[in-house]
């Protein structure tokens, strides 16, 4: 249900959907895709597995992440602290801040 409610937020905020991934070799899968995203968020628990392999595979290809996670900036493993995270449950605004974070942030930040 949550990730439904992230599609219908995307699409309110002009956002295309490239996915969903509700398992972690289908997000491995879209990362390593054709097509590159701009910006990718990521539930860090996919079905009782850390989405880190995707999202290194992402990073990889210089794509912008964003975390989304009850446990907060601090459940993160220390190498993906300094990511964009977003708060579950989170809210409209909250994903709309942190996609505007992102589009201001400097190339490397």
């Amino acid at each position: 249900m949550v990730l439904f409610n992230l599609e219908d937020i995307l699409a309110d905020l002009g956002c295309e959907v490239l996915g969903p991934a509700m398992r972690l070799a289908e997000a491995e899968r879209i990362a390593a895709g054709a097509e590159t995203p701009d910006v990718a968020i990521l539930d860090v628990n996919l079905g009782g597995h850390m989405v880190f392999p995707a999202a290194r595979i992402l990073a990889e290809r210089g794509v912008k992440l964003i975390f989304a996670t009850g446990y907060g900036r601090d459940g993160l493993p220390l190498e993906w602290q300094d990511r964009e995270v977003i708060l579950k449950p989170y809210t409209r605004d909250d994903v709309a801040r942190a996609l505007q974070r992102l589009e201001a942030a400097q190339p490397g930040e």
